[in-house]
């Protein structure tokens, strides 16, 4: 397992830092926080560059990367602050139809998504937590269709959203896994968007008032077996793709702090200069490289189906979450004033950051999944 990025890959993560310069500057994320733009064209300029097929197999008319790949450009658009459904359809609903559904599935949801002509979310999320014991929501059937019930927290661009992969439990499949995905059309469900912090995430909360889901929507009956293993992995590739996007955040958080110290100056010198400041510069320094090795650690270990992706994307959003704490504060309080100004671009990287954080379990949660899964504790 090689944790250095290739040549190629290099050059991808160059190419998306140069698209994102040009097409997503701070001045388009200042107009979405206001309201005044909505992120569709940089969404346009994605789909014409084949950002969304880059993982997808090449039969359904992507272009057969890894998850490496997408990794790299999650990253490039937390540390752009970029709107748009990316996010959502790359990292969620992209690989929850292919871990839960059938091949001829995969085939019928992700050819458009190749092509930039569907965009999906996965609702998984209630009250919070993320884990399939969470959920509450019911599927019942009725003949060979089924029909939802109940509610789904959190859930990423769920009113802009084409498709929608909703997690919902049987309860009468006699001590069976009585987990089930099911596509549901974006205009069938009710979304409520939240007012956030950052506004280019699209945070919805979602009501399932008695949704017929016809047999041929069914990525995974419930009672088949299965699911909440296959549904795990989902939420690996979710988790490392939310740490991703935080760590990219913090990384453009730390380099604007290290110009910063170096220009402003008090009693006539570099505040970056004074011993105090060097060695916070350095504490944040050492906390970004850290957390973007374990990301890259998880992000090969879903590349390469390791047997340790669920340890590892634990720790990439444990990390994750540190490094967004120690840097948005040391950052801040770095910067002085001016970091509290609306004007400077600062906050739209924090809230970027702090987003990040509670998305898919926070540092704290991923923790002690950690020391259950290693049995440190009891379950």
């Amino acid at each position: 397992m090689d944790l250095e990025l290739s040549e190629e890959e290099l050059e991808l993560r160059d190419n998306v830092r140069g698209v994102l310069a040009a097409a997503c500057p701070p001045s388009l994320v200042r107009s979405v926080f206001e309201g005044k733009d909505t992120g569709d064209a940089l969404w346009e300029q994605m789909v014409g560059l084949y950002w969304p097929a880059l993982a997808l197999p090449e039969r359904v008319g992507g272009l057969g990367r890894t998850f490496v790949d997408v990794t790299i450009v999650v990253e490039e658009l937390g540390r752009a602050v970029a709107p748009g459904p990316y996010l959502a359809t790359v990292t969620q609903f992209t690989p929850a139809v292919s871990e839960l559904g059938s091949p001829e599935q995969a085939d019928r949801f992700l050819a458009p998504v190749a092509a930039g002509e569907t965009t999906g979310t996965l609702a998984v999320a209630e009250h919070g937590r993320w884990e399939p014991a969470a959920v509450a929501a019911v599927a019942r059937p009725e003949g060979s269709d089924w029909v939802l019930t109940g509610s789904k927290s959190t859930v990423l661009d769920a009113d802009t959203a084409d498709e929608v992969v909703v997690v919902a439990r049987a309860t009468d499949t006699a001590g069976i896994d009585g987990l089930g995905a099911f596509v549901v059309p974006g205009d069938e469900l009710e979304a409520f968007p939240r007012r956030v912090i950052d506004p280019t995430l699209r945070i919805c909360d979602v009501v399932l008032d008695d949704i017929e889901v016809p047999a041929d929507r069914v990525l995974a009956e419930p009672g088949a077996g299965g699911t909440t293993q296959a549904l795990r992995r989902v939420l690996d590739e979710a988790t490392v793709a939310v740490a991703a996007s935080t760590i990219g955040a913090c990384r453009r958080i730390f380099e604007m702090t290290l110009d910063y110290a170096k220009e402003r100056e008090q009693f006539g010198r570099p505040i970056g200069s004074f011993q105090a400041v060097k060695h916070r510069i350095a504490d944040l320094y050492s906390i970004v490289e850290r957390s973007t090795a374990l990301l890259y650690f998880a992000a090969l270990t879903i590349a390469e189906d390791d047997p340790r992706r669920r340890e590892a994307a634990s720790l990439a959003k444990a990390a994750a979450g540190d490094c967004q704490r120690l840097v948005a504060e040391d950052g801040l309080q770095l910067h002085g004033g001016i970091g509290m100004t609306w004007e400077y671009d600062l906050h739209l990287l924090l809230k970027r950051a702090k987003a990040g954080e509670a998305l898919f379990g926070t540092a704290a949660s991923h923790r002690a999944e950690l020391a259950r899964s290693l049995e440190l504790v009891a379950p």
